[in-house]
């Protein structure tokens, strides 16, 4: 047993964690749901020694939260993923799971009094560990195509109200150019250097493949949820453009080529 960090959370210890790598400390809060029928069955889940996975926190859909893994150590939540580069997020974040059954078993509304527990808990871990709110992430944005929790439903406008993650207004931009599979241009690979520098995993080679169209979904499904369908539209790339925009990065002439 160990002393909650979040002073109103209730723990319960799991056993499937570890130290953080190369002396790694938080900077990436990490938002899943569990995509189990219940919340109790994947508590359980978490704090089995057989399962071989487990988060930090739990929120529950009333509210509680649960704490299983202390924020000073590794849990086991991310995944094979990516984010600027690095690949060891779980070394790199705090994990935090939202009982949610998820899109295979209904995917319901996230209940307002479960999300207030997750924008406190968000704070908290943000004020402990000076996490930056541009590093508040979907599970579905490192592990695109693997992952799609926590998914269009998720009220990401709600937590970036409250001060929690980093969200501009989606673009309803229509004139422009529209990319989408099989393109292969400048301008795709424009594209894929924007997506790369806000910190999705993508490669830079001009060419609209697969994965383009997977990290393409993966960013509307954070950032432009009305339309999650892997089409680089003009509003899609506008509000891409828009988040850049706020981040002290060097653009240069990477955003120009895109119209």
């Amino acid at each position: 047993m160990f002393a909650p960090d979040q002073s109103d959370a209730s723990v319960r210890p799991s056993p499937n964690f570890g130290p953080r790598a190369k002396g790694l400390n938080p900077e990436i809060i990490l938002l899943h749901y569990t995509g189990m029928e219940t919340g109790r069955g994947a508590e359980d889940w978490l704090c089995n020694p057989e399962s071989g996975v487990s988060c930090h926190y739990i929120v529950h859909e009333d509210g509680g939260v649960v704490q299983m893994v202390r924020e000073a150590d590794r849990a086991w939540h991310a995944g094979k993923s990516v984010w600027r580069g690095e690949t060891d997020i779980n070394s790199q974040s705090v994990g935090i799971e939202i009982v949610n059954p998820g899109h295979g078993l209904g995917y319901p509304d996230f209940p307002k009094r479960q999300i207030r527990s997750v924008i406190a808990l968000c704070r908290g871990i943000a004020a402990r560990h000076a996490i930056r709110p541009a590093l508040v992430l979907a599970h579905s944005d490192v592990a695109p195509g693997r992952k799609v929790d926590p998914g269009e439903k998720f009220p990401w406008t709600v937590l970036a109200r409250a001060g929690v993650g980093h969200l501009v207004a989606p673009s309803r931009r229509r004139t422009g150019i529209t990319l989408r599979a099989g393109d292969a241009s400048e301008c795709v690979a424009a594209l894929q250097r924007m997506l790369g520098l806000y910190g999705y995993g993508i490669e830079i080679t001009g060419i609209f493949d697969a994965r383009t169209v997977i990290v393409v979904e993966a960013f509307q499904r954070h950032f432009r949820r009305s339309r999650v369908d892997g089409v680089a539209d003009p509003a899609t790339v506008e509000t891409l453009r828009r988040l850049l925009g706020t981040l002290p990065l060097p653009l240069g002439k990477v955003q120009a080529k895109i119209r």
